[in-house]
């Protein structure tokens, strides 16, 4: 009986000592929230411009390339990022641009000026999961999402291209969220070192695998307050094999940039 008494109290102890060992873990698994909140902050510019190339290839082989310009600012203390940005090749588009204005804890606004009408339009939230210019990037995918928009769950850790990333499912807290972004799931890979996203893969609204997106070529562009951003990113939807790369030619920091290019006025100008 005694011998028995023992290994009960040693099994006993085993069990605690595991369940405190499995709860010190789990304490020490950041909050995939604030992952997703650092990933936002750790893009962010005071203030930039750039140059940048999108290719958009259809699923028979067939490219069609624009350059697109590009300036953003902060505003608000860092809560707001305004972004311009205005097509510059080839001819048929040139001077077609888009305005957004990020928030941080509201939805994104945006206008888009199609120089052969003259005329700037608002897009509405509803329209933010269509393509933009034609590619496989939504107007969604052009600004970072609001972080309260959706749900978080922490799936673990993976590497991607050989950097190690926190695996976190972002689900839409409710309908119009998921019709507004396009998509009822999305799994995200954020770099541990740098919380750059280096790959996502998304579910369309029926919950079947719709695109996946992945980053490379990281590089700090904000020295001072350890800033990020890829020079490479590629959009493919696995639906209807149609892929997109967005590739950065060129990008600096400027912090001198006028307030009045943030205007639909500005936006307008040839």
């Amino acid at each position: 009986m005694k011998r028995i008494s023992n290994l009960f109290v040693a099994v006993m102890a085993f069990g605690l000592a595991f369940s405190w060992t499995l709860s010190v873990a789990r304490a020490a698994d950041p909050d995939p929230k604030d992952i997703a909140r650092k990933a936002r902050k750790n893009t962010q510019l005071k203030g930039s411009e750039g140059i940048s190339t999108l290719t958009i290839k259809n699923n028979r082989g067939q490219s069609r390339v624009r350059k697109m310009a590009m300036v953003s600012k902060l505003f608000d203390g860092g809560d707001t990022e305004k972004r311009l940005i205005r097509f510059v090749e080839p001819a048929d588009i040139k001077g077609t641009g888009m305005l957004s204005f990020d928030y941080d804890t509201k939805d994104d606004d945006y206008w888009l000026y199609l120089p052969r009408n003259r005329k700037t339009r608002r897009i509405v939230a509803s329209e933010k999961s269509k393509n933009f210019m034609g590619s496989e990037f939504t107007y969604a995918d052009m600004t970072p999402p609001t972080i309260d928009d959706f749900k978080y769950t922490l799936k673990g850790s993976e590497k991607v291209d050989g950097v190690d990333c926190w695996v976190i499912e972002s689900i839409p807290k409710n309908e119009k969220v998921a019709e507004d972004n396009g998509f009822s799931r999305r799994i995200g890979y954020v770099g541990k070192g740098d919380y750059v996203i280096r790959k996502v893969i998304y579910y369309d609204l029926d919950g079947d695998k719709w695109k996946v997106m992945t980053a490379s070529k990281v590089s700090e562009v904000d020295k001072e307050n350890h800033r990020y951003r890829p020079h490479f990113m590629q959009m493919e939807n696995v639906q209807n094999g149609r892929i997109s790369t967005l590739v950065v030619d060129q990008i600096r920091l400027r912090l001198d940039i006028p307030d009045d290019y943030f205007t639909t006025r500005y936006l307008e100008r040839n």
